[in-house]
């Protein structure tokens, strides 16, 4: 017989690789061998985001980045020792992998094995964990210009200017701005992530600062290069001030994580209060999410659904984060009472950078969104 709920955390820990394509990590449970994600009990005195992060470590021998706001949530029954079962709900975590240790608790009591995220999300048996997994899928391929044109064609044949925009969907697509988004956003990508690490503190803050100048120099190159061809293509795939609108509010957003690398560095700051590395993880979701959302922009009709729910998602977490930033601010004032003024003018003027980078993505998300409602 199934007793009272039981509501526990789960940790999704995934990879991004060079090229974007993005794998899971799955674990054997202990008694049945299915494929699971890292869970556990809640902690008291613990978040949520941060008991995931220790039921990887202890299953899993992983560490990373734990979002603080989860993907979602899914059912299971529990089996009891003595027999019987209790219906377990587990809230789900998203967790950046970065770095995976030579021991941990349970080594040698489970089978580990990184899934390609299609296949990670056949692998587990709950149908909710298995939509939570998929939400992460690759990005659809290019259907081609022939369905494109039809589908053009079809939403827009009521239209007064129907024929003007079937001509225009003939026109070839020059320029590239589709590449030139996904490579902005893979700066992003990189950028938050040495982000995230760079808040954890430790030996390597030098070399997470470092790599997050690269790829703020890295994305100049790639809005120089926008820039350039917004002026000089006849033919774009969107409004050149959608265009430029677009790339700018994402260059903005790795601005400003060079500029909290910066006032790090300047300040010689080592040690980060809880909510700074949750804005931080918030980061490294926003940067995820813009980076599956560019390639979308290839087939808006296709994808208009995907990209409502991924915006939707972005505003979100920028929500998340500035109740973050006003509760770090507030601890931050707390110790000032206390004397403790200088540490109240660095502490934020960091949260300052790091909510203004949450900012840039919820307008990459409004940008994203006025592209899906004129072209889609």
């Amino acid at each position: 017989m199934a007793g009272r709920l039981m509501r526990q955390i789960a940790a999704l820990p995934y990879s991004t690789a060079a090229d974007g394509s993005m794998q899971i990590l799955l674990i054997t449970s202990r008694e049945t061998r299915r494929w699971v994600i890292p869970k556990g009990n809640r902690i008291k005195g613990l978040a949520g985001h941060r008991a995931a992060e220790l039921e990887a470590y202890e299953e899993a021998g992983i560490h990373g980045i734990a979002c603080p706001a989860p993907l979602g949530r899914y059912s299971y029954d529990k089996r009891k020792r003595k027999g019987g079962s209790r219906e377990a709900t587990v809230e789900v975590f998203p967790l950046a992998v970065t770095g995976h240790l030579t021991q941990w608790p349970e080594q040698g009591q489970r089978e580990l094995r990184w899934f390609p995220v299609a296949e990670a999300a056949k692998a587990v048996d709950e149908p909710d964990l298995q939509s939570i997994i998929a939400a992460f899928r690759e990005p659809p391929a290019d259907p081609g210009w022939f369905l494109r044109l039809l589908l053009a064609i079809r939403d827009r044949q009521n239209e007064r200017t129907g024929m003007l925009r079937w001509f225009h969907a003939l026109m070839p697509k020059q320029g590239r701005f589709f590449e030139q988004f996904e490579d902005h956003a893979a700066t992003l990508v990189f950028g938050a992530d040495a982000l995230g690490k760079l808040l954890k503190g430790g030996p390597d803050m030098a070399a997470h600062i470092k790599e997050i100048s690269d790829r703020e120099h890295e994305a100049d190159d790639i809005i120089r290069d926008v820039l350039q061809d917004v002026r000089r293509i006849f033919v774009t795939p969107f409004d050149r001030s959608a265009i430029t609108g677009l790339i700018g509010v994402m260059d903005d957003a790795i601005d400003q994580m060079n500029q909290t690398a910066k006032a790090i560095a300047l300040y010689e700051v080592k040690e980060f209060a809880p909510q700074m590395q949750d804005m931080s993880a918030l980061i490294v979701e926003c940067a995820r999410i813009t980076a599956e959302a560019m390639p979308l922009l290839r087939s808006l009709n296709l994808n208009s659904t995907r990209l409502h729910d991924l915006t939707e998602r972005l505003v979100k977490l920028e929500g998340h984060a500035d109740i973050l930033h006003e509760s770090g601010l507030k601890a931050l004032f707390q110790k000032a009472q206390a004397g403790n003024t200088m540490d109240f003018i660095v502490g934020s003027e960091i949260y300052s950078h790091l909510e203004k980078v949450t900012d840039r993505f919820e307008d990459v998300a409004n940008e994203i969104s006025g592209l899906v409602i004129d072209h889609a």
